[in-house]
């Protein structure tokens, strides 16, 4: 279902420090260095130990990924995990990136019309080409949930049907956070059972390395207390990635639902220069402060450096090694918001800039974006939102039934 689109010499190339991660691990790559270079991605890793022995006894571990294909790639989706699966790669994993198309569906984006997200799926798939995920050399795969599931159905379903058989209805409700719900929301039935089959895709995509965002974390619980049920000794290890918060005060998380909140991977560079100056950064203050975040987990990635310009008068240019220096030069008022956000700015441009380039000089990439922001319009245009959904944006608890 992947479309091959032809390249263009205008583009700009994906930076080089990022094709600097895609590298193949090197025959005197100790274990410890893979261990070190995977374990950098997970704000949180369970367990440690067991990552350290899947290393040490398989060349070639078994990372799966997801996403649901629901609407436009904001930043954190599509360069830090481009950056993430670079990472893997380079330390020797074989990574499974499953398109929940069917479980999209489930969730009742864009109307539950499955061909509509399909096609914010090939967008997506588009978007991690243009900015630099190596998919080259067979490491990386993108499996289509709905023709995989189709395909070995009599594996699949058996394997959700048991998840399903030794859990308590509360114990599911609880994973429901995985599909940007509340506890609170008022859930149909398909919703009740799509935390049953995300738990049943570990195991049936043979993974040995669940690595997704913190939000999702409950559910790779729920997959590794499965082990305990069925009395397997090798648990998935689940390594969580940080999740980066929306641009305005107190956004714990993007939301797509606020447009001003994130960075998206199409974003002009006018927008991003408008959104990086409009965004929280107060003086002085390092913790919650989004713009910092920015640069602890994309920029200094990325580049590996940050380099923030200012008039001689104001100390002049200086190029930051690490985000310890930057942090305690912002924490001092040594740097200033007013010189952090320009510096910041151009940074996510210069990021994002092959991504655009593609999108404007390739016919079918640029087709397909126009395609993907006319079903986002009409889906925004179709959405009645239910009395459950009204209350929990409100911050009040739904009634229920």
């Amino acid at each position: 279902m992947e479309n091959e689109n032809s390249s263009n010499s205008n583009e700009t190339p994906p930076s080089q420090s990022l094709e600097s991660l895609s590298i193949s691990p090197q025959p005197q790559m100790s274990v410890k260095e893979r261990f070190d270079i995977i374990r950098s991605i997970g704000e949180e890793c369970i367990q440690e130990d067991e990552l350290e022995r899947l290393l040490a006894n398989k060349p070639q571990p078994i990372c799966y990924d997801g996403f649901e294909p629901s609407g436009r790639m904001h930043i954190a989706q599509g360069v830090m995990k481009a950056i993430n699966v670079n990472k893997l790669t380079s330390a020797g994993c074989k990574v499974k990136i499953w398109i929940a198309d069917w479980f999209a569906q489930l969730n009742n984006k864009m109307g539950g019309d499955l061909k509509k997200i399909q096609v914010i799926g090939q967008y997506l798939i588009e978007i991690w080409k243009a900015v630099g995920m190596n998919i080259e050399g067979g490491q990386v795969e993108f499996i289509w949930s709905s023709e995989e599931i189709n395909s070995r159905a009599h594996e699949y379903w058996p394997l959700v049907m048991d998840i399903a058989r030794r859990n308590k209805l509360p114990r599911i409700v609880r994973c429901c956070q995985i599909m940007g719900r509340s506890e609170q929301d008022e859930l149909t039935a398909a919703q009740i059972f799509y935390p049953c089959m995300q738990c049943a895709d570990v195991f049936f995509l043979k993974a040995d390395i669940c690595q997704l965002g913190m939000d999702q974390r409950k559910v790779n619980v729920l997959a590794r207390e499965y082990c305990d049920d069925i009395k397997r000794k090798n648990k998935p290890i689940i390594l969580s990635h940080h999740m980066l918060p929306g641009l305005q005060e107190g956004q714990e998380k993007m939301s797509k639902s606020d447009p001003s909140s994130s960075i998206y991977m199409e974003d002009e560079e006018a927008d991003v220069n408008v959104k990086i100056k409009k965004a929280f950064c107060p003086p002085k203050v390092v913790e919650k402060n989004p713009c910092l975040e920015y640069i602890k987990y994309i920029i200094f990635p990325w580049f590996n450096e940050f380099t923030v310009e200012r008039k001689p008068e104001n100390g002049g240019d200086k190029t930051f090694k690490s985000f310890k220096d930057l942090a305690d030069d912002y924490e001092s008022g040594e740097l200033h918001p007013g010189d952090l956000k320009p510096a910041l700015a151009k940074a996510i441009n210069q990021i994002l800039q092959p991504v655009r380039d593609h999108f404007n000089n390739d016919l079918k990439a640029k087709e397909l974006v126009k395609r993907v922001k006319n079903l986002i319009i009409r889906a925004r245009l179709d959405y009645t939102p239910t009395a459950a959904s009204v209350q929990h944006a409100a911050g009040r608890k739904s009634t229920g039934r």
